[in-house]
């Protein structure tokens, strides 16, 4: 037996010639960091709970109730328990299987069969009771490289979550900036509705004394309206803005009327670098999803290529069979045996081939998305930093602006009261105002939000080495 097999194992080899893997183009290359223009100083995670600097409980509240039960992470971490079933089942392709096999049947034996007499012709039990060995010995590494596929998969799906988890944070800290910001709008349109009762109230006085004409009591009438109207709409934004909160933390309806007002220090200071850091890669969690899947695709196609080679098997039994229900346990009939069993790809070339070029072809997918991703960090970024500097500037020239519109408007108004202008320079006045106003709540509320935004383009408080030591942990 041994010197049959030994004179089958060449003909095997050289039937396998027979079907080769293929010549491939090239794969795509990952791109290049040297080539990105990381040259800033390392940064580290931010702490958990980053949010918490701007001071305001209820945000607080939001962010933590939301991290701990929403639907849009729920769905992150289903992907990674099923990522993780896919490790377990390829892991047991490459351990040895064993399975217990027993039957009992009442039968007829034909006469004219391999059984002999007395059995043949009569009605007998026939049993059998043997425990199987099967046993994938992986010579060429397909499984293995299934199983590392699996294992990279899961960490793509791991990763994914914690990005789930850090945009959600940063969506719900930027969604209540922009609360902060309607609030502000409403403010903003009240004191203007103020400004104009008051304004018309005085029309209405001067107008009584000979010192104006109807024409500036009509016009003062008719700014009221629109200062009302601006009031609505602001009011509206304001509930706008708390379903939109109330939608990111998971929510609806029955939490809009526990939504107050945000008590935001906006002037909170974040730890943020002022270049592109050198390990910004490493820090964010979407580009690091994006090289495992780059690693998982890589091994789909050495796992394709392998399925050209031969799958060797170790196979083995252990058992009893008897006619008879008395005889079944006894000695005299157990039977064994082990021996290698070999599946050749003979006929399968095409299957095979094409199987290999759609892993290749995955393969260099998954490097073109992460080379996509790899420059988007770096834009998201580099398109924070100057915005936050940019902002910056416009705040201190809204400042100004407003602090000379305001004493134009006190002036303005001054002057109307002692009758040394008309209402229209009031009019132009309060407009200036009200521009210069919304302008610095707009930069301020955008500061905000891009400094969130750049936290969020650092990898907020994800940290690479505590997920490997968690992963290390469950492995």
């Amino acid at each position: 037996m041994n010197a049959r097999l030994a004179l089958s194992l060449p003909l095997v080899l050289a039937l396998a010639g027979c079907v080769l893997a293929p010549r491939l183009a090239p794969p795509a290359q990952p791109v290049d960091d040297k080539t990105l223009g990381l040259h800033g100083d390392a940064t580290a995670p931010a702490t958990d709970g980053w949010w918490q600097v701007y001071g305001d409980p209820q945000l607080d509240r939001l962010i933590t109730d939301s991290l701990r039960d929403n639907p849009r992470l729920a769905e992150a971490l289903s992907r990674v328990r099923g990522a993780q079933a896919q490790v377990q089942a390829a892991s047991a392709g490459n351990q040895p299987g064993f399975s217990l096999d027993g039957q009992e049947i009442y039968q007829r034996f034909p006469e004219r069969d391999i059984v002999p007499p007395p059995f043949g012709g009569g009605h007998y039990w026939r049993g059998q009771l043997g425990l199987n060995l099967n046993w994938d010995l992986d010579f060429f590494g397909r499984q293995a490289a299934i199983i590392e596929q699996s294992r990279a998969g899961t960490r793509a799906a791991a990763l994914d979550a914690e990005a789930a988890r850090l945009a959600l944070a940063g969506a719900i800290a930027q969604a209540y900036v922009d609360l902060d910001r309607a609030w502000a709008y409403a403010d903003i349109a009240s004191r203007t509705q103020a400004q104009r009762e008051a304004i018309l109230a005085l029309t209405q006085q001067r107008l009584r004394a000979g010192l104006d004409t109807r024409s500036e009591l009509r016009a003062a009438e008719s700014a009221l309206p629109q200062a009302r109207l601006a009031k609505l709409q602001a009011e509206a934004s304001v509930d706008l803005a708390v379903h939109r909160l109330a939608a990111l933390s998971g929510r609806g309806a029955e939490a809009y009327a526990g939504i107050a007002r945000p008590r935001l220090n906006l002037a909170a200071a974040l730890p943020l670098p002022q270049t592109l850091p050198i390990n910004l890669l490493a820090r964010r969690p979407d580009v690091l999803a994006a090289r495992a899947r780059v690693d998982a695709a890589t091994q789909g196609q050495a796992a394709a290529k392998a399925a050209f080679y031969p799958d060797i098997n170790l196979t083995a039994f252990a058992g009893f069979a008897a006619i008879g229900l008395d005889n079944l346990f006894n000695s005299a009939d157990r039977s064994y045996g082990i021996g290698p069993a070999i599946h050749l790809p003979l006929f399968d070339a095409q299957r095979l081939k094409a199987a290999y070029r759609g892993a290749a072809a995955e393969a260099d997918a998954a490097v073109a998305a992460y080379n996509e991703t790899v420059l988007e960090a770096v834009r998201q970024t580099a398109d924070q930093l100057t915005l936050i500097q940019a902002t910056q500037r416009q705040l201190d020239e809204s400042r100004q602006s407003l602090a000379a519109s305001e004493d134009a408007w006190r002036l303005a108004e001054l002057r109307y009261r002692k009758g040394l202008s008309g209402y229209l320079n009031v009019l132009n006045a309060e407009t200036a105002v009200l521009a210069a106003r919304r302008t610095q709540v707009d930069l301020l509320a955008a500061q905000a939000v891009a400094r969130v935004s750049l936290l969020l383009a650092l990898g907020g408080s994800f940290d690479p080495d505590r997920l490997n030591a968690l992963q290390g942990a469950s492995s």
